[in-house]
């Protein structure tokens, strides 16, 4: 016996109006812009030596927590916590995760600590809605930022543009 299905005109309607929404709102110029930005970005860590890749965590690690900070002035708590979130997984899988403390030593050692002790006032601000612990974790982090992107100069290799090989 042969089964005929005949579907209805709303069948998918849903699915098909609720993909239409992210695009049809969204200007050509904007997602080729953002498709153009995450490209840069992916070839600015595949290029990335390791030192550069700190530089760029620290840039990430500040620019979230400014994220977080303009989402509690705003009442997005959404918002808030998704930037204080990614704030806390930079530091704990990229920034603390990266230090030897075995052959790192003393300096290796404090910033262990104050990775930890940042990433409890991020959590603190969090629960919280404290504008003043995401303050104070930005002026910990700030300091140690931009002495590691004085190591190699003023104008370190990751603050340059990335060239193609054939340029």
């Amino acid at each position: 016996m042969i089964e005929t299905t005949v579907l209805r005109l709303d069948a998918d309607k849903k699915r098909h109006q609720t993909q239409g929404i992210d695009t049809m709102f969204t200007s050509v110029n904007s997602r080729a812009a953002a498709a153009y930005k995450r490209i840069g970005a992916e070839t600015s860590v595949q290029a990335a030596s390791p030192h550069q890749l700190v530089g760029l965590l620290y840039d990430a690690l500040q620019q979230s927590i400014t994220a977080a900070k303009a989402a509690l002035q705003r009442g997005d708590i959404a918002a808030k916590g998704a930037a204080i979130g990614k704030s806390v997984r930079i530091i704990e899988e990229g920034l603390k995760a990266g230090l030897n403390l075995e052959l790192g030593g003393e300096i290796a050692a404090n910033l262990h600590q104050m990775y930890t002790y940042s990433v409890m006032r991020l959590t603190q601000a969090n629960v919280r809605n404290d504008a003043a612990a995401l303050e104070e974790v930005s002026r910990l982090i700030e300091p140690v930022a931009d002495a590691w992107k004085q190591i190699q100069g003023p104008r370190a290799a990751y603050l340059q543009p990335v060239k193609s090989a054939g340029a």
